[in-house]
């Protein structure tokens, strides 16, 4: 079995690591992606603003800078936030998604392009939260 070949030291991260509470997960994917320069978004979320219509009210001038989507308030259905949560980042655990709407503000998205972060509004909008854009 592969688990039999870990070093030592990946047993003893494994165990901290288990030993953390989901906001504490939360914060450290964040801390992890921000010192390695990389994204848990998938590739493919990209094509999710299209599904927005003509209808879209994003302004034209916001589309050039990196936007950060804050949750200020998870409203009354937090069920249905969950589920926007996951449809955002489709990476995010029943419990990572559970934990963002009981440990507001949480950010949602950091650095995403304007696009992304418009339609990510619009969903958790949509689903009951109380949303900013930064």
């Amino acid at each position: 079995m592969a688990e039999e070949k870990k070093s030592k030291k990946v047993d003893e991260l494994v165990e901290e690591v288990a030993k953390l509470s989901v906001l504490e997960l939360s914060e450290l994917v964040t801390a992890l992606q921000e010192k390695l320069g990389v994204s848990a978004m998938p590739v493919a979320a990209a094509a999710a603003p299209a599904a927005g219509g003509a209808d879209a009210q994003a302004p034209v001038a916001e589309e050039g800078g990196n936007k950060t989507v804050v949750m200020t308030n998870s409203g009354p259905n937090k069920i249905n936030v969950i589920k926007a949560l996951r449809e955002i980042n489709p990476n995010l655990t029943l419990m990572d998604a559970k934990g963002m709407t009981e440990a507001v503000p949480a950010e949602i998205l950091k650095d995403a392009k304007a696009e992304d972060a418009k339609s990510a509004e619009e969903k958790l909008k949509a689903a009951g939260a109380t949303v900013e854009l930064k």
